[in-house]
């Protein structure tokens, strides 16, 4: 009900005759003598209709019709139903709505509304205003369509409905919240999105997959965004006031929006949703790698109002991507391989070599992979530059990795942007361009006092095969070309030209190295790095010199590497001294067993394969070195027996055949997917040397079409087994 001292003093200008509620509004409970005054009985909410054309029928909150959820720009039905018949001629309603958590809600910022249906629902006003009609009238029934505009605050909005009748009027207040979300289906709306294949994919989908490994070993890991399950919504729309500080006036513009969110989804700045924690030992929270989806970290957060332990890149990612879809924002997780992290702004990687080869750890650092978000949405604050418009996909990070304006956040920066170094642009681009198109420069550090000396520059190592999920497909696409020009052309050599021109930093030339090129080195793996196996490393060394011999030494380092680039435990080291005749070629092989580097191995780390080397009696230095992302097995899915239908139980089966040649103990399953309200966990008992893991389990799907289940398995032997399948879901049989 609404309160007899809640007036709305903004009627005055909509209302003929001025306001008659200024004074005393009598309230629907409170008998009124005029038996002429129109009162609303109930409305209908619609909400089957309307969720299924505002396309939010999956959400909690709508499936259990505690809201309505809709989307802006495009109109909702409501049935009125009055004490009595409706005339037009002497019955006047009135909408009255407000951002729920707006203290004083003004028309002036788009939180207050006072709106008059018209007669018809042809043309209900232009795209940017809200606008109403009546579709159609009959005896007590009213059915009115009403219609958000293209730039209303994304937010939970309160609906009254006021009714004048005579000079005397009353109040509905509708019990139900009315969410109201961006909308990537109307071609007004800021974030609209044309292609309807990208927009299943990047707004309806609740199921994906982030990439992760090393460049030349890439990984998928299925990950349930879970954006329609409880809660989430909620905490997505009430995290932006409440932790965010976004006021209700910029909840409409998905610039404002996304830069929130990646400030709100990390907590080092205010108490928002995760801590991130990069240690190998963690005893007072989830580790990162046992998470198999948003939901049941937002789902925590919303309950305990305290941010959650713990989360690293990845699911930082996969959380904005739950957010900002839950909120109707087109949002996809991108891995960028051999990612920059350049901590001096100079848009160059150093590293660091003290006298005797061994890298030094304070240098920039460079990360296997890294994962962040892109969010599309139309940048009207850009217009357009001389490569084109700024519109489409944008840089989005909530890793706490840099400040920008005072906070943890990176973003909204437009890729394009990123593509032709333009600085000026916001936001952040110079982080994010040297993130994928540093200059990888190697120095040997003589002592204090002494010069750096310049040993190699590597122009190709960093950003390397930039990857999303495709589009609707369970396959990686590739969109480094997004991001940057073929590596040394000159329309990439020039992109960085002038970015270290606006930063007033010069990379150097090389030129110990291009002075002499008799002696060439190659580093090489004989196979892949699988779990459980040896493998070997193999130097090669040729003198190219059809006269002179020489000597070349130095040594390869097997190390293990955290994904973030810092250096692990030490695997094994070989020194070698080769004399090379002219025209000869040399080799170093060095095995590395499984017991050598099992247990050195870290969370989602990899074995970092180096070699450094000079010639004897010249000038010349070399180094190189890669990451090797260790191969995991998969986990297997197939039914039991049949194929899925939707409300109907089936029996999934999961599987693991164990790599290791020792026994797995203590093993545990956990499987996420559609209409699996908490994660599953199901324990296992001891597998042996080359047995099978398995577990088995009742689903039943809550909806007919694609849905997609994530598993992990992990024991004290092996962790960070992942595994995801796609399954296609039937419609129910008629009965005849």
């Amino acid at each position: 009900m609404c309160n007899t001292n809640n007036s709305h003093g903004w009627l005055d200008r909509i209302l003929p005759n001025g306001n008659p509620f200024l004074s005393s509004r009598p309230r629907r409970d409170v008998e009124v003598e005029d038996c002429s005054i129109l009162s609303v009985l109930k409305v209908d909410l619609c909400q089957e209709e309307n969720h299924v054309r505002h396309h939010t029928s999956h959400f909690h909150s709508a499936d259990t019709q505690e809201a309505l959820v809709v989307r802006r720009g495009q109109p909702f039905r409501l049935r009125i139903h009055f004490d009595r018949d409706f005339s037009p001629s002497k019955d006047t309603i009135c909408f009255i709505g407000k951002v729920a958590d707006d203290p004083k809600p003004t028309p002036g910022h788009g939180t207050f509304i006072a709106l008059l249906p018209k007669n018809g629902t042809d043309n209900l006003g232009d795209p940017s205003e809200w606008g109403a009609g009546i579709e159609s009238h009959e005896g007590q029934t009213l059915s009115v369509l009403i219609k958000p505009p293209s730039t209303c605050p994304v937010a939970e909005w309160k609906l009254d409905i006021d009714t004048v009748s005579d000079r005397r009027g009353s109040c509905y207040s509708l019990s139900e919240p009315l969410y109201v979300l961006f909308n990537p289906y109307c071609p007004d709306d800021q974030v609209f999105l044309k292609d309807h294949d990208q927009r299943k994919e990047y707004v309806k989908n609740d199921t994906t997959l982030i990439y992760n490994g090393s460049y030349n070993s890439i990984c998928a890991l299925g990950w349930k965004l879970g954006q329609y399950e409880r809660d989430v919504l909620k905490c997505s729309l009430r995290i932006l006031g409440t932790i965010g500080g976004l006021s209700p006036a910029h909840r409409g513009d998905p610039v404002f929006v996304a830069r929130t969110l990646s400030a709100v989804i990390n907590c080092n700045d205010d108490r928002g949703i995760l801590v991130g924690n990069w240690e190998e030992v963690i005893e007072d929270g989830v580790k990162p790698t046992k998470w198999t989806g948003s939901a049941e970290i937002i789902q925590q957060f919303y309950k305990s109002k305290e941010p959650v332990r713990y989360g690293q890149c990845w699911v930082y990612g996969g959380v904005l991507a739950t957010m900002a879809r839950s909120l109707g924002i087109p949002t996809r997780i991108i891995t960028c391989f051999n990612s920059a992290h350049d901590k001096d702004g100079s848009a160059t990687l150093d590293v660091f070599y003290d006298a005797d080869g061994k890298e030094k750890d304070d240098g920039d650092s460079n990360w296997n992979f890294h994962v962040w978000n892109e969010c599309w949405m139309k940048r009207p604050d850009f217009g357009v530059g001389k490569h084109g418009s700024y519109d489409g996909w944008q840089v989005v990070d909530a890793t706490p990795q840099v400040e920008s304006g005072g906070k943890c956040r990176l973003g909204p920066g437009p890729v394009l942007a990123v593509k032709h170094g333009e600085l000026q642009k916001p936001y952040d681009i110079g982080y994010i361009f040297a993130e994928v198109n540093a200059d990888m420069v190697f120095w040997r550090y003589n002592g204090k006092g002494h010069p750096l000396k310049l040993i190699r520059t590597d122009t190709q190592y960093v950003g390397k095969n930039i990857s999303t999920k495709a589009v609707l497909k369970f396959e990686r696409e590739d969109v480094t070309d997004n991001y940057k020009f073929a590596e040394r052309s000159k329309e990439e050599r020039n992109a960085l030209a002038k970015v270290l021109k606006e930063l007033n930093n010069s990379l150097s030339r090389f030129h110990l190295n291009s002075n002499f090129n008799e002696v060439e080195f190659d580093l090489q793996l004989e196979d892949d790095i699988n779990m459980g196996e040896n493998f070997k490393v193999v130097l090669r060394v040729t003198n190219k010199s059809w006269t002179n011999t020489h000597v070349a030494e130095g040594s390869i380092v097997c190390q293990a590497v955290k994904y973030t680039g810092k250096d692990g435990e030490m695997v094994k080291a070989t020194k070698f001294n080769l004399e090379l005749k002219p025209q000869s070629t040399g080799y170093v092989r060095m095995e590395v067993r499984f017991t050598e580097y099992f247990e050195k191995l870290p969370l989602k780390g990899a074995l970092r394969i180096a070699a450094v080397g000079k010639v004897k009696d010249t000038d010349y230095e070399y180094s190189i070195r890669d990451n090797f992302h260790v191969h995991m097995p998969t986990i297997e899915f197939q039914l039991g027996e049949g194929n899925l239908v939707v409300h109907k139980k089936s029996k999934v089966i999961m599987s693991l055949k164990n790599p290791l040649p020792i026994p797995l103990r203590k093993g545990v399953f956990i499987v996420e997917g559609p209409g699996i309200k908490h994660p599953l966990k199901l324990k296992i008992a001891e597998v042996p040397m080359g047995g099978n893991a398995t577990a088995d389990f009742e689903y039943t799907p809550p909806y007919y079409g694609h849905v997609a289940m994530v598993a992990k398995f992990s024991c004290k032997e092996l962790d960070e087994v992942d595994g995801y399948k796609d399954f296609i879901v039937a419609q129910c049989c008629l009965k005849p």
